[in-house]
């Protein structure tokens, strides 16, 4: 036979089931089926507050009940410049090819697409590395030039892109360096060429400095 103090010692055990089970179905409820304006405005508190995680999926639910509001533009900017000031270039390079792709035609295209290089240039870690990334920009960046010639972002562009030309001279000069004391003439003599052709000075062009932990990876 079962004691009181058991019965009482069952209730509790069950009791506090009880309440943690609610309490953890109360926090896993899941929002939906609210108007674009809810969403944005709550998407704008989490960056904020600096929940960037929480915003990304925020800005899913915006997107899936109300795809072609006009509230998408805007937040996937939003996006981008909140992911670029967290340093997380390849998220801010996520939003920014769905709003070109979606937003060809919008009179932010330019704002879009400086921002799209000011990713890829702050995206570089290391100098002397990513010199695919490098190429692609300088493209993007003569793709800019020639398409929005009278953009309010053209001076930042040109910056970038001198920047851009002085890293890629910088490269090419280490990599011929590289040759050289391989003895590989030909190959040297083909990249200290491209560094001649380019119109960066090369006694202009400082040897970068490689902190120590690094120097034996460059």
């Amino acid at each position: 036979m079962i004691n009181n103090s058991k019965i009482k010692s069952l209730f509790l055990v069950l009791a506090s089931v009880f309440v943690f089970t609610a309490c953890s179905s109360k926090n896993e409820v899941t929002e939906y089926n609210k108007p674009a304006l809810y969403w944005y405005n709550k998407m704008l508190t989490q960056i904020a507050n600096g929940n960037l995680d929480e915003a990304d999926d925020t800005y899913t639910s915006l997107e899936s009940e109300h795809r072609n509001s006009p509230l998408i533009a805007t937040s996937l900017l939003i996006l981008v410049n909140g992911h670029i000031d967290e340093e997380e270039y390849s998220l801010a390079n996520f939003y920014l090819d769905e709003y070109i792709k979606r937003f060809a035609l919008s009179k932010n295209i330019d704002y879009a697409r400086y921002l799209k290089i000011k990713a890829n240039f702050l995206g570089f870690t290391y100098q002397l590395r990513n010199q695919e990334l490098i190429e692609n920009t300088i493209t993007e960046i003569a793709d800019f030039k020639a398409k929005y010639t009278r953009s309010p972002y053209m001076p930042l562009v040109d910056t970038m892109n001198a920047r851009l030309y002085m890293a890629k001279a910088s490269l090419d000069l280490s990599i011929a360096k590289l040759y050289e004391k391989k003895d590989k003439k030909l190959a040297a003599e083909f990249y200290n060429k491209k560094v001649k052709e380019s119109w960066v000075n090369p006694k202009e062009i400082e040897a970068v400095d490689v902190p120590y932990y690094r120097a034996i990876f460059e």
